[in-house]
């Protein structure tokens, strides 16, 4: 048996109506970690030894792929930035979107000496972890209301080496615990509930509700950073947050009305509104 005859196997037994190239990224990813071979080598024919074992690991896995279960959470992990992170049904799995948030964060406070980061709704750690690597001299804190969240998180910044402080935390019931913060950034819930038709099943039945969905209403997160972020910064302090692309101006909205200067919506890469920015004002 050689690595690519096995790899083409797999592909047919993978029944979702999905285009060929994301099963392809699926079974290419399934097999990376079963049977630790990189990419290049699993499609260039590598000689294996198909074990009993490993084949019902396999056969297992194929059957959680036609359940439309992530393979993030299959295979236990998520690239993020560049780098490796331990997801599971606790957490969301990192997005590309998300990754432009980083992108634009690390270039605006690149600048700054010694900045001091808060990450609302850590989740896996992705984005706070990517910030203390990237910006090496940063102060980083992230905080979550899930405590299965905040384990992951602390186990993925042990394992990637990020210098992080979590701390338990609800932003729409508590005020932040932090003073003369740099930079406040936020990938919290967006989704209004009147969307759910609209995602995916292995969206909608794997990931974790509370990470996906604002309660109620799909601003009440951006009104609850808006609103105490102005106690939490230091003047001149920067928001970041990513928001819902169908609730761009009414987002942008809310930290105009909480008098924040310099207010703008930043456009993804698919050209739909994903980032909201405001500063504090110096005055």
């Amino acid at each position: 048996m050689n690595s690519r005859k096995l790899f083409t196997e797999l592909v047919l037994q993978v029944n979702l109506n999905e285009p060929a190239s994301e099963i392809n990224e699926k079974i290419l990813m399934l097999m990376e970690q079963v049977l630790g071979l990189t990419k290049p080598k699993i499609l260039t024919g590598t000689a294996i030894t198909l074990t009993p074992e490993l084949k019902t690991q396999l056969d297992k896995a194929i059957s959680r792929i036609n359940n439309h279960e992530p393979i993030q959470y299959i295979v236990g992990e998520a690239e993020f930035y560049g780098r490796r992170f331990k997801v599971n049904s606790s957490v969301l799995i990192p997005r590309p979107e998300t990754e432009e948030l980083v992108q634009q964060a690390v270039s605006l406070i690149q600048p700054k000496s010694n900045p001091v980061i808060l990450d609302i709704g850590t989740g896996s750690g992705c984005i706070a972890i990517s910030l203390n690597l990237e910006l090496p001299t940063a102060t980083v804190y992230a905080t979550d209301v899930s405590k299965k969240a905040l384990r992951v998180a602390q186990e993925n910044a042990n394992r990637i080496k990020g210098r992080v402080t979590f701390l338990h935390h609800d932003i729409l019931t508590s005020e932040i615990p932090f003073k003369n913060l740099d930079l406040i950034i936020s990938n919290p819930p967006y989704i209004d509930e009147n969307e759910k038709e609209t995602l995916q099943p292995n969206v909608l039945a794997y990931e974790p509700h509370e990470a996906l969905f604002a309660p109620g209403n799909p601003l009440i997160f951006y009104q609850a950073i808006a609103s105490k972020g102005h106690q939490a910064l230091r003047p001149g302090g920067l928001i970041m947050v990513e928001i819902n692309e169908h609730f761009g101006n009414e987002t942008a909205g809310i930290f105009s009305q909480e008098e924040y200067d310099q207010v703008h919506i930043i456009k993804d890469i698919s050209g739909k509104d994903r980032i909201v920015t405001a500063i504090k004002p110096k005055a």
